[in-house]
């Protein structure tokens, strides 16, 4: 049975990953905030507390990981929050808390779980077309946009360093219906749908190194 590690799968895309998963044969480690509270069960999924924004809570589920002596065919940094979607100007505590949860979380987060990928293995970074420089055309969601950059180099690097073990992907779920904008109704997708175009680009041969568009099926500009 092979494993992947998603995190923020208490709703939206990464409970629909999470559930498409294991729908499909896969033991899932995934991750809330509040741990195993109040999240979903199922006999393959192990839950595991993370505050990506907190380097304690980092360091605590890092410590779980180890402890369970497990490898992983498949990493997805699916966890991101957008508080300051659709506003021109960001205030600076939730710019702040958008590039620590989006950004710095994330890679101080990943960095020490790449030794535990299994060669041939992925890791799939969520990020969004609002981090694509070359499509910039608003100028509104600036923290979300800027951290969203930072995860597309980030994805960028991550190949460089380990183009010849394991595959790298940096995503774009499409226009989603769940609650990052506070708005759910607002999207064209479902989170089962994003998430059912997200497991089909994992599960092909997918170009390592890319920047797809799961919504359109098609490769974006950095």
């Amino acid at each position: 049975m092979k494993t992947a590690l998603i995190t923020g799968t208490s709703k939206g895309i990464g409970k629909a990953l999470a559930q498409i998963f294991l729908e499909n044969d896969f033991k899932v480690i995934g991750t809330s905030r509040h741990g195993s509270e109040g999240h979903f069960k199922h006999q393959n999924l192990t839950v595991i507390a993370l505050d990506i924004g907190n380097a304690k809570s980092i360091e605590i589920a890092h410590k779980q990981i180890q402890a369970m002596q497990i490898s992983f065919d498949l990493v997805i940094n699916n966890v991101g929050i957008g508080p300051d979607l659709n506003q021109i100007q960001p205030d600076m505590d939730s710019f702040k808390k958008t590039l620590d949860v989006n950004i710095t979380g994330t890679v101080f987060f990943t960095q020490p779980i790449l030794p535990l990928v299994k060669t041939g293995g992925m890791l799939i970074n969520v990020s969004s077309k609002m981090g694509s420089i070359s499509l910039c055309n608003y100028s509104s969601s600036q923290a979300y946009s800027i951290s969203k950059a930072a995860m597309n180099m980030h994805t960028k690097m991550l190949f460089k360093q380990n183009k010849n073990r394991i595959k790298v992907a940096a995503l774009h779920p499409g226009w989603v219906k769940t609650s990052i904008d506070g708005n759910p109704d607002s999207g064209r997708l479902t989170p089962e749908e994003s998430a059912a175009s997200i497991y089909n680009f994992i599960t092909s041969n997918f170009q390592n190194g890319i920047f797809w568009d799961a919504e359109f099926n098609e490769e974006l500009s950095w």
